[in-house]
């Protein structure tokens, strides 16, 4: 025996509440990513990525393990991977758009 199953056979018999459980766990995980992990599930590579931020794929790497960086690096590195960047502040009442940070992108002078 190999050991691999099919995934479909391995679920076949799972309740409806228990199916609801872990459709909640798996939207749950893909709503918190790190970048490389965001990469991958979009399939694909820091060569792909490096090619759209104009930079080399170790820059890319790098750029994946900082924890700090600044806000039109990561909304480029976002918009690579085909998604665009929105910034929340998250209170008891409600959440507010912070706009500057768009803002900013649009009035860069013209070369």
């Amino acid at each position: 025996m190999s050991g691999r199953n099919d995934f479909g056979k391995l679920t076949r018999d799972f309740t409806a509440s228990r199916r609801a459980r872990v459709d909640a766990r798996k939207d749950e995980l893909r709503s918190a990513m790190a970048l490389h992990e965001l990469r991958r599930a979009r399939e694909m590579t820091q060569e792909a990525i490096g090619k759209a931020l104009n930079v080399k794929q170790p820059a890319v790497a790098k750029l994946e393990r900082r924890t700090d960086m600044y806000v039109s690096n990561l909304r480029a590195y976002i918009e690579a991977v085909g998604g665009s960047l929105n910034i929340f502040a998250h209170f008891p009442h409600g959440d507010v758009t912070i706009t500057n940070f768009s803002e900013a992108d649009q009035k860069k002078p013209a070369a």
